[in-house]
Order: structure tokens, then sequence, then C-alpha cells
């Protein structure tokens, strides 16, 4: 594969999104050791490697079905957040191309399920059931859980509790409160991310019959739904240490604030200009995955008072390896929209 080759199937991956996958995933395994001190790397690893590849399936199953559908077709609001990829409508990779991919990527995923099923239980299996249901049929027919504004909660609940309960029940084989309340922020925002996406993608998404929340009920209704899942995303994370099921260290998270308050300004201000809107798109993506972020260190530290320090690192280097290429392209982003708010 040449370089040209490779970074075009690059940003058919999409793989900036990918953390709202590893994140709750990282984060199931570290409570696992936190709270009863069972962490196995080889389960660990294997989880997050099958997570990554789903969630990469995932993405390419939606540019797919959207292609198909003609909403990347319609695509016009030159906002580089929201939309696919772009590889199909640009001519980059055929629609076949990208199908023979994401299959084997779903294969190897779901055989890395089957293989922790019989390894550590078969509420695994259930586990890899639902979250294989919710991410293939969240645009593929015949349900189309984005098409019928219902896809939204469905990745709530995937991307949060869903994947956190899953890597803690790999770690301790079983559930608890305490990786329910840890990772149920991570659902809620992804919630907002999705749907501060959909606000660039209204008309387009209404021609192409792509009913989701936004495109059913305007965007003016959509801001007001981002901002009460943002700020229950916070609520939520209040209420976790309230109820002791979250350390209080993870108040740390809480400096995410002024990023996801001027997101919310910003969204208010430019909702109906797709363009202008696009800071704010950037801001929710930096409030999901630093907050994130923050929640895992709080476990670390206090993963740090048991006397083997290798379950506590291991998530940690884990992390900074995976969500590297996320940075740089945070990065890039920023510079961009700070040179362009300077002219």
């Amino acid at each position: 594969m040449d370089s040209n080759s490779f970074r075009v199937w690059w940003k058919a991956f999409r793989f900036h999104y990918t953390s709202a996958s590893f994140m709750p995933g990282i984060l199931g395994g570290m409570i696992a050791w936190t709270y009863d001190g069972q962490f196995y790397a080889g389960y660990f690893l294997l989880v997050l490697l099958g997570l990554v590849l789903n969630h990469l399936a995932l993405n390419m199953t939606d540019d797919y079905y959207d292609f198909r559908h003609l909403v990347d077709v319609l695509d016009t609001h030159g906002n580089p957040y929201a939309g696919g990829s772009g590889t199909l409508s640009k001519g980059l990779i055929s629609p076949g191309q990208m199908r023979n991919v994401f299959t084997i990527f779903y294969i190897i995923a779901i055989g890395i399920g089957i293989v922790l099923g019989i390894l550590r239980g078969p509420f695994v299996l259930f586990l890899l059931a639902f979250g294989f249901f919710c991410a293939f049929f969240y645009t593929a027919p015949p349900i189309r859980f984005g098409y019928r504004g219902l896809g939204e909660i469905t990745q709530l609940l995937c991307f949060g509790p869903g994947i956190g309960l899953g890597a803690y029940y790999v770690q301790t084989q079983n559930l608890s409160w305490e990786a329910f309340w840890g990772t149920l922020p991570f659902g809620i925002m992804l919630f907002s991310m999705i749907t501060i996406n959909e606000i660039p993608d209204y008309l387009e998404d209404r021609k192409a019959g792509k009913m989701n929340l936004v495109a059913r009920f305007g965007r003016k209704a959509g801001v007001k739904l981002f901002v009460l899942s943002l700020l229950s995303a916070y609520g939520a994370i209040l209420m976790g240490i309230l109820f002791r099921k979250i350390p209080v260290i993870g108040l740390i998270s809480l400096l995410t604030l002024p990023i996801a308050y001027k997101t919310i300004c910003i969204l208010r201000r430019h909702y109906q200009d797709s363009t202008k809107m696009a800071p704010a798109n950037l801001g929710m993506i930096c409030t999901h995955n630093i907050t994130a972020i923050l929640l895992i260190i709080a476990y670390t530290i206090v993963g740090f008072k048991q006397d083997n320090l290798f379950p506590s690192l291991l998530p940690v280097v884990t992390l900074i390896i995976l969500y590297l290429p996320i940075a740089k392209l945070t990065l890039k982003a920023l510079s961009i929209e700070r040179k362009e708010e300077a002219q």
C-alpha cells in the first residue's frame, strides 16, 4: 500500500472518533483494578483491539449506507466535523472496497468477542451481540436506528455503560454500579457529540430521509437537546461522586467546563451557519476526549495506591498510544481555527 492509498484509507477510517470506544474500554478495565484488584493485561488489550476494529467498521458502515442513501452526495455544508469521510462521494474508494474492509473488521472484532465469551463467560457474548447490533444497524437496513430518531439513544447506551460494563466484566466476571456510573458520562457526551454533528447536516439529512432527532425536530431543538445532554453528562459525574460510585478526585474532570461553555456559546450563535459552527464541533470533541482522559487519570491515581503498579500503568500507556494520532489532528485543527480567528 503506497502512502497516498494509506492516507485515503486513514481518512475513511475516521480514527479520531474511535476514542468514543477505547476510552470507556480503558476506564472499565481501570475500575476493575481500582475497586476489585483484578486486572488481566491480555484480556484488556484484546478488548481494546476489538473495540477499535468495531468502531472503524462502524464508521465505514455509516459512510457506506449514507452514500447509498445519497446523504454524502448531497453534503454541501463545508463543515469538516459533520457528514462522512467523503472518500466514497469523491470516488477515492469504491463502495465495494469499503464494504469488504468493514466486513473483515467486523469478522475480526466478532471473533475476539467470541474468544472472550468462551474464556470469560457468556455475558460477554450478550454484550457483543448488543454492541454489534447497535453499531451495524445504526445506518444499515432494515432497522437504521439513525434514520428513525433512535440512533442517539443506542449510541449513548453502547459507547458509555455498554462498553464500560463489558470491559469491567471481562476482568472481574461481575457487574458493578461503579463501572456503570464511571462510564455513563462518556455515553451522554457521545449523545451530545452526535447531536451537534447532526445540526450542520440538517438539510441534507432531511432530503435523504435520515430523520434523526435534529432532522425531525429542527436545529433550534437540536441546540437545546445538545445543551441539556452536555449538562447532564457533568450532572452524572457529580451524582456518581455523591453516591460514592466515582472517586472524589474525579472532580478534576469538571476542568473541561470552560471548553463546554465556549462550545455552547459558539453553537447558539452560529447554529444556522454550518461553516461558522465548526469550532463548536471541534469543541465538543475536545470536551468529550479531555473529560474522559481526566476521569481515567483520576482512577489511575486511585489505582496507584495498590501494591502492583503495572495494571495502573498499562492503561495509561495504551491511552497515550491510541490518543496520539487524535491529539495530533486536534492540535492541527485548533491551530487552523486560531489562524482563521486572527484574520
